[in-house]
């Protein structure tokens, strides 16, 4: 018998009682499910939920490999055992020990992103009486990928189960929640626990660790040492290609850029939400270069360090690139209409410099300017719909006349 079968019959076995959405659940989720309509009529499409967030998994699994080994690399870069990586393929890099130590931290994140997440979504569609769905595919994978590598296992837990249930589950599951849950759980943990989310010691697996010891492990971020008035002493290729400190998966541009393109190819993401996110960043990162004087500088040089960064760097530095590729494209937080999610976009670009710029306590700002903007994504919507119709009533005005 196979298991395709014997899943069938848990399936019909517990037809109608309590745990039947957990067992239609894991049959749908290795099986297409067997439902046909046999009246009236209906669009057909290739597309469906789990499709669609299967293909945003597959653009986030090279930043998810490369998370794991530049976490092995710069904790040995940081120990002195390593030399610097000279290219993107350049073996100090791509080699079974960074690998091996990467896969040692990063992997329990994922079981317990998704094992606590896909536990409670399992036991609301018990009690609530309904499917079990897909949305938490995705995030369950980028959680792993926002958060720092030592980010230690339980607060994780907690974040993942308040993350599920307050941004998303109270507001009525898949489809329903205003803000981004992948989201809300990093925020979560930024600010119960703003010591384990920020500083120069949780990005580099073993720097915590250290703390006390002659020689110990520093691994701050570029963004956290321009918030603080110093100079970053990273190459601009190393940059783009994410041989830096930071989350796990957020450091490579060139990956989140090639996972941009591959959901745009794809019809998943909004290219007018990217374009535009990164449009707003440009422009305001050169209004801020545009206004700064070299007095200002030399009197205020911790507060307007990043004021003065070039502003195309915006995009290679912290997490702004992986937010407006695989957060502000989120279809269901995001502005629907085609005209709000140009004005959307925009805002999160123009939000996540100007937090960057004014808030050197917490220089990465996409995620408020996000979350931000998921609140006021319906309202956005809602003038453009209303800007619409009075149009279209001025236009019936004039032909009556």
């Amino acid at each position: 018998m196979g298991l395709k079968h014997k899943l069938h019959r848990l399936k019909e076995k517990y037809k109608g009682k309590k745990m039947a959405p957990a067992f239609n659940a894991l049959h749908t989720f290795l099986y297409l499910p067997n439902l046909t309509t046999h009246s009236g009529g209906h669009i057909r499409a290739a597309d469906d939920l789990k499709r669609t967030m299967n293909i945003v998994i597959m653009a986030l699994l090279p930043c998810l490999i490369f998370g794991i080994y530049n976490a092995g690399y710069q904790h040995y870069l940081a120990l002195g055992d390593i030399q610097a990586a000279t290219g993107f393929f350049s073996p100090e890099f791509w080699s079974m020990e960074n690998f091996s130590l990467g896969a040692w931290k990063v992997l329990p994140l994922v079981l317990i992103s998704y094992g606590v997440g896909l536990g409670v979504e399992f036991l609301f569609a018990v009690i609530k009486g309904h499917e079990v769905e897909e949305g938490y595919l995705v995030t369950g994978m980028l959680v792993p990928l926002i958060v720092p590598i030592d980010i230690p296992l339980w607060m994780l837990t907690v974040a993942v189960i308040f993350g599920v249930v307050i941004g998303k589950e109270v507001f009525g599951g898949t489809g329903m929640n205003i803000l981004n849950p992948a989201l809300t759980i990093r925020a979560f943990l930024f600010f119960a626990y703003p010591t384990w989310m920020s500083g120069d010691k949780v990005w580099v697996s073993g720097a915590v660790e250290s703390i006390g010891q002659p020689d110990a492990i520093s691994g701050e971020t570029i963004l956290g040492s321009l918030a603080q008035g110093n100079s970053f002493g990273y190459d601009i290729m190393d940059m783009f290609y994410g041989f830096i400190p930071g989350s796990v998966g957020e450091t490579s541009t060139l990956l989140i850029l090639l996972g941009g393109l591959f959901l745009i190819f794809t019809k998943i993401g909004s290219w007018r939400i990217m374009l535009s996110s990164v449009l707003g960043a440009l422009g305001m990162g050169l209004i801020f270069n545009g206004v700064i004087s070299a007095e200002w500088i030399g009197e205020n040089s911790k507060f307007f360090s990043l004021m003065n960064t070039e502003f195309w760097q915006h995009l290679l530095i912290g997490g702004l690139a992986f937010g407006i590729v695989y957060m502000a494209t989120d279809p269901v937080t995001a502005s629907q209409t085609n005209k709000g999610k140009w004005i959307y976009g925009i805002m999160i670009g123009v939000l996540s410099v100007t937090i960057r710029v004014f808030n050197p306590a917490y220089p990465e700002g996409v995620m408020l300017a996000i979350l931000l903007m998921n609140v006021f994504a319906p309202t956005i919507d809602h003038y453009v719909l209303q800007g619409n119709i009075k149009k279209r009533a001025k236009r019936i005005k004039v032909k009556t006349i």
